[in-house]
């Protein structure tokens, strides 16, 4: 019997989203920065190029945290699974994943493990459809392959 191809998955829908948002605040954020000049109202003060270089830094500092959901990405092969989501990273060998589960209504795939824990894989959401579904098969045949015994003749 062969083993099955590795999987490299990453999600589809929310890295376009992701890149097309960031775009988009880095520019408004910069518009505003721009449109910053005058008096800051009622008071004494008044906009300065400090102001305008800060606005557009936090337009920058909002994308990058966006760009966050650009991050996650699980790697499979016969030894194991690697999952990186947004925050933290997971290594895990196949005999400790007890089950690779797609839950009814679940944004995203999700591996049960032996301890009775489970890991969110974000690479691969519901919303990918037909990606996500081949994804998953994938998985579930790398696990399936890696917990049968091997025969030897």
């Amino acid at each position: 019997m062969s083993t099955p191809n590795p999987v490299v998955a990453r999600p589809q829908r929310a890295r376009v989203i992701a890149y097309v948002l960031a775009a988009v605040v880095v520019v408004v954020f910069t518009l505003i920065a721009f449109g910053l000049h005058g008096k800051t109202g009622d008071g004494p003060g008044y906009f300065q190029r400090g102001d305008q270089a800060a606005m557009i830094g936090l337009g920058l500092c909002a994308a990058a945290g966006i760009l966050l959901m650009v991050r996650p990405k699980v790697v499979a092969d016969e030894q194991g699974v690697r999952v990186r989501n947004i925050i933290g990273s997971y290594d895990l060998p196949w005999d400790a994943v007890r089950s690779v589960t797609f839950g009814r209504g679940a944004p995203w795939l999700t591996l049960d493990l032996q301890d009775d824990e489970r890991v969110a894989v974000m690479a691969v959401q519901m919303a990918d459809k037909d990606y996500a579904v081949k994804a998953a098969r994938g998985l579930r045949a790398l696990h399936t392959a890696a917990l049968t015994p091997t025969v030897v003749e």
